[in-house]
């Protein structure tokens, strides 16, 4: 059983080689428009989408950001602007001028984390409205309001009272928005006409930006995507189709895929360095640890970890700060993929080759048959 802390941050299940193969028909029946001219404007930057902003911690990276562009070329990244925001001397020095881009010394793009995942674990004493208003300040691209996480677990009680806040705040961190492009954060848990109705009333604030909040642990339960699906396809319907559209916490290369079929664009998570610390190594078509495994899926990585090592001897020899950057750069090539297949019309292909390379690998996986599910148009889902 995962914690709390673990289902949001990305130690998610996998599959069990040993359980019980479903056979699932991997045929999607309904499939999603196969191409994205989305594109994400910022004053700064314009990001062709879809996108992937790995999570940077600033003092516990042993790469710098510049390394990452030039070595991954990645665009975007996310840095948590509550812990910059509680380490005075760092505060009292953007008050003095420091810019967020200066700091972490980056010229991409920069989304602020408001630490709404820190305060579901422990009070924050901190209001929205300066969290918000010091992202700004310091020169954050897209901000982050100080939403509130709605775990599955929480009651429908709970689910709205929680809904209204977020609400409330995405109303006021809107006012405190003056350079940055606001986030708004969609929650409601587990009932659908609450995730719809908090997407339908952050479209009448007016925000250019959506984030689906608390959605990864209905994705980590062993890749079943029927809830994600519907959630994403009716925020994409609500939204529209020009709308930039960010998952919080997604970050498994076997997933993204699947996820910008449904609509969505942009993506963020820590996930290549929680999986290295468990000894994970990522494919395109699911996380292994053995060679064995590794075999079946048919992966051969061209990264520049593993064309210098014996394959035999991938995953288990790779120490964990190689298996971090392999991690990252599977991540985002499996991003380019994405890309190439939606601009080609080549998306769906892409979807039933993961699907049966997949099974192979992972016979006790959801995600054949959720998928096969939730694109079956005459499934009743409550």
């Amino acid at each position: 059983m995962l914690s709390v802390g673990e289902e949001f941050r990305g130690v998610w299940y996998r599959s069990d080689l040993n359980a019980k193969s479903r056979s699932p028909q991997i045929l999607n029946r309904n499939p999603m428009p196969t191409t994205s001219s989305r594109v994400l404007k910022t004053r700064r930057h314009t990001i062709q989408l879809p996108v992937f902003l790995p999570v940077y911690q600033p003092h516990k990276e042993t790469a710098t950001l510049r390394e990452w562009q030039r070595d991954f070329g990645i665009e975007g990244c996310i840095v948590n602007a509550y812990f910059l925001y509680k380490d005075r001397e760092m505060r009292q020095r953007f008050k003095d001028g420091l810019e967020l881009h200066d700091y972490i010394d980056f010229d991409g793009l920069i989304m602020t984390d408001s630490g709404a995942f820190q305060g579901f674990n422990r009070p924050l004493l901190l209001a929205n409205k300066k969290i918000v208003a010091f992202q700004d300040a310091i020169g954050a691209d897209v901000l982050s309001p100080l939403d509130l996480v709605t775990p599955p677990g929480d009651k429908r009680t709970v689910a709205e009272r929680k809904l209204n806040a977020t609400q409330k705040r995405i109303r006021e961190a809107k006012r405190y928005c003056h350079q940055g492009m606001l986030a708004g954060v969609q929650q409601g848990g587990r009932f659908r006409d609450l995730r719809r109705r908090s997407v339908e009333e952050i479209m009448e604030i007016g925000v250019d930006y959506l984030a689906i909040g608390s959605l990864v642990p209905f994705f980590n339960r062993n890749h079943n995507l029927q809830f994600v699906a519907d959630i994403v396809r009716e925020a994409r319907t609500i939204a529209g189709p020009e709308m930039p559209m960010h998952i919080f916490g997604a970050g498994d290369p076997v997933e993204l895929p699947f996820f910008a079929a449904l609509g969505a664009d942009i993506f963020d998570s820590s996930s290549y360095g929680h999986y290295a610390a468990g000894g994970w190594y990522m494919t395109p078509y699911g996380a292994v640890k053995d060679h064995a495994t590794l075999q079946l899926s048919g992966f051969n990585c061209s990264c520049a970890i593993c064309v210098n090592r014996e394959s035999s001897t991938i995953p288990e020899a790779l120490p964990e700060a190689d298996l971090r950057l392999h991690n990252l750069c599977t991540i985002l090539k499996t991003l380019e993929r994405i890309r190439t297949a939606q601009a080609t019309g080549e998306i769906e292909g892409m979807l039933t080759d993961i699907l049966e390379r997949h099974a192979v690998c992972f016979p006790g996986s959801d995600l054949p048959e959720s998928w096969a599910t939730c694109n079956t148009p005459d499934v009743e889902r409550t």
